[in-house]
């Protein structure tokens, strides 16, 4: 008896043990993944973080947003039709190279686009010849800006805020009648805050090589001082960074984590 048990145990196949990952194959998975984030992150997606209130109740400075650097991109032809290219409409908000400062990222809201006539008459806007009702900007100025609240009837200056020569002088050849005409692959934005936002009022358009893309939501939100990004001294980054530390969970604004950007 103890014999035929000997025999049949030998008789049954050894069960198949699941292939391990080798070294090779683990580091080929790990730089595959590496490789996918790393185009996402510089093709698809990119970070950026709100620096002044020129923006609020929309964006607030410390928000962190993540923005769609395809959408607005010039169409390549080895792409094909894979990629959602389109043209920048009215009312969205774009991030961009300032055309001004050089190295500077900016976000505002296109007012215009190529073709567009706007004026601004007591601090409201009109394009091509219509009123816009705009529930999302913010007033917060003190005192009446005679250049910005009607714009652009009366003339750039440095005493109303125009520091840019180039543009003041460039201003008037753009201007038919009452309104001012945005020119091709050009954009003219604002701030949300239109009282205190630096925008093309005050140096002019924007070019469409200049555009990065637009902010998708608010990934994440932190209480930041203004003036903050201008503080570029090693130890100023070092504090800010422990305060953040610190403060993460008390001073983060959880409320607007994951916030759709519109």
């Amino acid at each position: 008896m103890p014999k035929k048990q000997k025999e049949v145990i030998a008789s049954e196949k050894p069960v198949d043990e699941k292939p391990r990952e080798t070294t090779v194959e683990f580091l080929a998975s790990l730089a595959g993944v590496l490789v996918t984030g790393l185009f996402i992150i510089t093709f698809v997606v990119q970070a950026f973080e709100i620096p002044s209130s020129s923006m609020e109740d929309t964006l607030l400075i410390g928000d962190h947003v993540f923005v769609n650097r395809v959408q607005f991109a010039a169409p390549t032809h080895w792409m094909g039709r894979l990629m959602p290219y389109r043209d920048l409409h009215r009312d969205e908000i774009a991030v961009f190279m300032s055309p001004e400062q050089p190295g500077l990222f900016l976000v505002k809201r296109i007012i215009g686009v190529p073709g567009d006539h706007i004026h601004l008459r007591d601090d409201v806007v009109y394009r091509n010849g219509e009123k816009l009702v705009e529930p999302f900007i913010r007033h917060k100025r003190e005192e009446h800006n005679p250049y910005t609240d009607n714009f652009p009837a009366v003339p750039p200056s440095e005493t109303y805020g125009v520091r840019n020569e180039k543009w003041a002088q460039e201003l008037p050849t753009h201007v038919e009648g009452d309104d001012i005409v945005v020119p091709p692959d050009s954009y003219f934005a604002m701030g949300d805050n239109r009282d205190v936002s630096y925008d093309s009022r005050f140096w002019g358009f924007i070019p469409r090589k200049n555009l990065i893309g637009r902010p998708m939501f608010i990934y994440w939100s932190f209480e930041t001082p203004e003036g903050q990004y201008e503080m570029r001294g090693m130890g100023d980054r070092l504090e800010a960074v422990a305060h953040i530390v610190i403060h993460f969970f008390d001073e983060t604004r959880w409320s607007r984590t994951l916030r759709i950007v519109r």
